[in-house]
């Protein structure tokens, strides 16, 4: 995947979405996704790094809890080949469910560096 291939998966959603948050809380209402790259673990080989795999964390945030959505986005996933984990938290504070999708994604050289 590039990284353009992976910010087109999330808009395929048709929710609204940032990277990483909302500039400010009252941009958005429920539900709605964020994602980032939370972590990587990179092939290495001959000093550099061969191979860039990012983990990518989509976060579905909805004011009340909703198993159709859920199906829908674990649908779009599962039919772009991607193999995820899945966990869930209610966020008392700010009275969200929060459902997280944490896989690892290859991004293609094109888009290294």
């Amino acid at each position: 995947m590039t990284y353009t291939e992976v910010n087109e998966l999330i808009e395929s959603i048709g929710l609204p979405y940032k990277y990483d948050h909302f500039k400010d809380e009252t941009d958005v209402t429920p539900p709605f996704i964020t994602f980032a790259f939370t972590d990587s673990g990179d092939l290495m080989a001959d000093n550099t790094n061969y191979q860039l795999i990012r983990q990518l964390s989509i976060f579905l945030y909805t004011r009340l809890k909703d198993f159709e959505l859920e199906n829908e986005v674990e649908a779009i996933l599962i039919a772009n080949g991607l193999t995820f984990a899945r966990a869930e938290v209610y966020l008392s504070n700010e009275q969200l469910f929060q459902i997280t999708y944490t896989m690892e994604v290859l991004i293609n050289a094109e888009e290294q560096g």
